[in-house]
């Protein structure tokens, strides 16, 4: 039988690129989405791939929701906790609710889907929880004290609970995107954008099937030895 595997914000972007690949790498994949009916109902139109809708940031919506995942498709073997929201401001012009939203989706999500899935991978002494932070989060960014903070977190959240799962044949890691071609990227200015791409030593953005290609490693059975990590995908940008 096929492991199951959870993306969180799965419909688009890089969360679409994982799940069609980890789908080609033998995985039954489910993808979450939050809002927009139409956009889910055309993915799985297109993919193939199931989609379920909550909000990562509510911590009982996403525990009903996983329980419902394992009762009508499988126990929950593979989490990708990509979903993530911007509220970008300086500090002075961020209000409370615009932190509050980024840290509960951001942050409070990947610790909602862990506690939702990790019992269950214990008892089945196997699971994959994979988080994806950003570049941002490793060496922040103007304007993004919530987003960074958030990500940041990720990162700490990701090396405590390996720490935890070892034993028990869970490995907990973390992806690092730099800047990928993607419509949140498309949708920065032009003229910021050139200056963005001038500061890539590749030369390029990145593409979502290559932030993939990492989760798929980490999510196979060869993963096994790769635990508390942070894989960097960010064509040199940023390296620490």
């Amino acid at each position: 039988m096929a492991r199951v595997a959870v993306v969180t914000g799965g419909t688009r972007g890089i969360g679409r690129a994982i799940c069609e690949t980890l789908m080609g790498d033998g995985f039954t994949v489910i993808a979450s989405y939050a809002g927009n009916d139409d956009a889910a109902r055309a993915f799985t139109d297109e993919t193939g791939i199931a989609t379920y809708k909550f909000d990562v940031g509510d911590f009982d919506a996403t525990q009903q929701a996983c329980a419902k995942i394992a009762e009508e498709v499988g126990p929950i073997d593979v989490v990708v906790n990509n979903a993530g929201i911007t509220r970008d401001g300086t500090l002075l012009r961020m209000s409370y609710e615009e932190w509050d939203d980024v840290m509960r989706t951001n942050l409070g999500g990947c610790f909602n889907m862990a506690k939702a899935a990790f019992e269950g991978m214990k008892d089945r002494k196997w699971g994959r929880i994979i988080n994806i932070g950003s570049i941002n989060g490793q060496a922040g960014q103007y304007g993004q004290v919530n987003y960074a903070a958030a990500k940041s977190g990720i990162h700490g959240f990701t090396k405590a609970l390996a720490q935890e799962g070892a034993r028990y044949g869970i490995t907990v890691n973390a992806i690092a995107p730099g800047y990928i071609d993607t419509d949140m990227v498309a949708a920065v200015p032009e003229n910021v954008l050139e200056k963005i791409v001038a500061k890539i030593p590749v030369g390029r953005l990145g593409q979502a099937s290559e932030i993939a290609r990492g989760v798929s490693f980490l999510a196979a059975e060869e993963g096994a030895f790769v635990t508390g990590s942070t894989l960097s995908i960010n064509g040199g940008q940023h390296m620490y």
